[in-house]
């Protein structure tokens, strides 16, 4: 598929209060700065850990950070369980049947470049099948591990991952 660059996605556009309000290409709505929607899902295996993925070099956003199993953008008319669904099939090839488990939403902020994030977070045990043009590598780590790498090289995340381990922290 390769959409690592595809700029002509149509994205919804919504309001403040992350009602549809229009349809616009990603570059467009990258580039105004217009508030749209996105997913980002962390898997856990069952011994605790949380796979990251590092972000493939030919991204738009964030090139070579590393960031949630699994992320991306709704499309056009598309709701968050079922782009969860859909990402997490086509970034790391994992195929569940219903959407994973819903964490918390985050408002459209300067940290999520103007997207409404819901996160989610499900279970498995891997290995998956990274998607070349979207991810670099991936791997499993401590929660521990991950909390003490982002204290120590916050340049090494995508910013709306630092924001949303910062909440799952404070919730957990």
């Amino acid at each position: 598929m390769g959409h690592a660059q595809r700029t002509d996605e149509i994205f919804d556009v919504v309001n403040e209060r992350d009602e549809v309000i229009g349809c616009e290409q990603r570059g467009e709505v990258h580039r105004l700065g217009l508030r749209h929607r996105a997913v980002h899902i962390l898997v856990f295996n069952s011994r605790g850990e949380v796979f990251l993925q590092k972000r493939s070099m030919k991204k738009d956003t964030f090139p070579g950070a590393w960031d949630s199993s699994s992320s991306g953008h709704l499309d056009c008319g598309e709701d968050y369980d079922a782009c969860a669904i859909r990402e997490l099939r086509e970034e790391i090839g994992l195929k569940i049947d219903k959407a994973p488990e819903r964490l918390f939403k985050i408002a459209a902020c300067l940290e999520t470049g103007q997207e409404f994030v819901c996160v989610y977070r499900c279970q498995a045990e891997g290995p998956f099948t990274l998607h070349p043009d979207e991810i670099e590598t991936g791997g499993w780590y401590t929660p521990e591990a991950v909390t003490r790498w982002m204290a120590e090289r916050p340049g090494d995340f995508a910013r709306a991952l630092l924001l949303i381990w910062q909440k799952l922290n404070a919730t957990a």
